[in-house]
């Protein structure tokens, strides 16, 4: 495997930023001409935060397009799907959310049905897409994003189908607009792709190789949204900590922390997703100096048994992660730590669940992403023996969340009493305020609404399994 470090090769050249300014102008041309007024454009995004990320500039291009955003799908006049190949469940369900969008489509022909993300850049889904699904107009990849006003004009000026799924390392595009999706906070992606190779994962090939953006433009991407007063702000990458190393900035992430903490201004720091094999002293050092980043490490620790990490390509042990977290807690006694397990991976034996098992009870998380092994095509794991039933894996499943639901219940109880700074962000189902504490631990509290959007001192009354329970200061 190569990894191709030349900053400009990694970068859209600046005459093709242009050229898609200029297709956006085409674009809006068409649009004022078609309609009287503004259409509808629905966008929903599957999957991970940096998808996530992805659906606020592609809402962006959209908006600088003269569309406008709608939450309902009904009467949408352009609707798109950013899509997620991490699991089979979620690629089922785009399939049957596209396939549903089919009697729209024939009620209003002049409607615009666009699909892209990490299932796209699968050549079976792309074939299947197709085949199966004629009606959809666009379907692009995670590599040509910045690409969808050229996209978008093929298909209004002339009709024609879009399929755009280019295979390369992947690209960074600075400049795209961002609608951003809430007022308080915000996403920054620090680099895209992934070198890892884990061998359950499909993200290194829908994604492309690591690829760091320049420091300068996230230091001020990070100082304009402090000063339009965003409250958190949340840096993204599919392993944050390889950051600066493809290509070589001189700036690794605790650097970048450091420089993104000295930014003047009321607000809180936080990232996914952290590898272990890359996660350092030097790093958690990092977060315990800095004020402004959050007490909270999600770090996903997959398997407590050494052969399945090495069946995975982890590319670290459980004694070593096991150590990080002893270091991280003896800097940070505060340290809200959260992870990512699979269970079943093919060949897993019971007793090497149990392994997991052990390793949950000695590192007591404040909560778990647990996962059952889902096979995805073209990944080494696919073509691995399975012999254990899904029935089966469902018990240690179940086991598994058993255990860690005693270890949350004791945590969150191990807080009441204690009073924490929270950024108020919504209003709960049951009418309360609802907020996260910095170790992005939910606790909800009679408030008025004005206070959404702005840190509060809580102290917490009452303890769930998962959540907490306040009152102002």
């Amino acid at each position: 495997m190569t990894v191709n470090t030349d900053k400009k090769s990694v970068a859209v050249p600046e005459e093709e930023i242009i050229r898609q300014k200029e297709y956006i102008q085409f674009v809006r041309s068409i649009v004022e001409q078609r309609y009287v007024e503004a259409p509808k454009a629905f966008v929903h995004t599957y999957g991970c935060q940096g998808n996530v990320s992805d659906g606020e500039r592609l809402k962006g291009m959209l908006e600088q397009m003269g569309y406008e955003m709608t939450d309902e799908l009904n009467g949408a006049d352009l609707v798109l799907y950013n899509t997620c190949a991490i699991r089979e469940h979620a690629e089922d369900r785009v399939f049957g959310n596209v396939g549903a969008l089919k009697p729209m489509k024939t009620a209003n022909k002049e409607m615009k049905i666009l699909l892209c993300g990490c299932m796209m850049q699968q050549e079976r889904v792309a074939q299947k897409i197709r085949k199966s699904y004629p009606f959809v107009d666009i379907v692009f990849g995670t590599h040509v994003i910045h690409r969808l006003p050229e996209f978008l004009y093929t298909s209004l000026s002339n009709g024609k189908k879009v399929y755009e799924l280019p295979e390369h390392d992947g690209v960074i595009c600075e400049e795209l607009p961002v609608h951003r999706d809430s007022d308080f906070k915000a996403w920054i992606p620090i680099m895209y792709g992934c070198n890892n190779f884990c061998t359950y994962c499909i993200v290194p090939y829908v994604r492309g190789r690591e690829r760091s953006r320049d420091p300068q433009m996230i230091i001020a991407e990070a100082k304009e949204l402090v000063a339009q007063g965003y409250k958190e702000i949340t840096l993204l990458g599919q392993n944050v900590n390889s950051y600066g190393k493809h290509p070589d900035y001189g700036m690794n992430f605790a650097s970048l922390l450091k420089e993104l903490n000295a930014i003047e201004g009321d607000f809180i720091i936080r990232f996914m997703t952290s590898h272990p094999k890359d996660c350092t002293y030097e790093l958690l050092d990092t977060m315990a100096e800095c004020e402004k980043v959050a007490k909270h490490l999600h770090l996903p620790f997959q398997s407590g048994s050494n052969r399945v990490l090495d069946a995975m390509n982890r590319r670290y042990t459980r004694e070593k992660y096991l150590d990080l977290l002893r270091y991280a807690y003896s800097v940070m006694p505060e340290l809200s730590v959260t992870s990512d397990v699979i269970v079943g991976f093919p060949g897993e034996t019971y007793e090497e669940f149990c392994e997991t098992v052990s390793m949950v009870e000695e590192a007591k998380f404040t909560s778990m992403y647990t996962f059952i092994f889902s096979s995805r095509e073209g990944t080494v794991a696919s073509k691995m023996p399975d012999p254990v039933s899904r029935e089966e894996k469902g018990k240690w499943f179940k086991e598994l969340l058993d255990t860690q639901e005693k270890i949350a219940a004791v945590r969150t109880a191990s807080m009441v009493g204690k009073t924490y700074r929270v950024l108020c962000e919504s209003v709960s189902k049951g009418g309360l305020i609802e907020g996260r504490t910095g170790g992005n631990i939910i606790i909800e509290f009679p408030a008025d609404k004005s206070v959404i959007g702005s840190f509060r001192k809580v102290k917490v009354t009452e303890s769930l399994t998962w959540i907490l329970r306040g009152e102002l200061c």
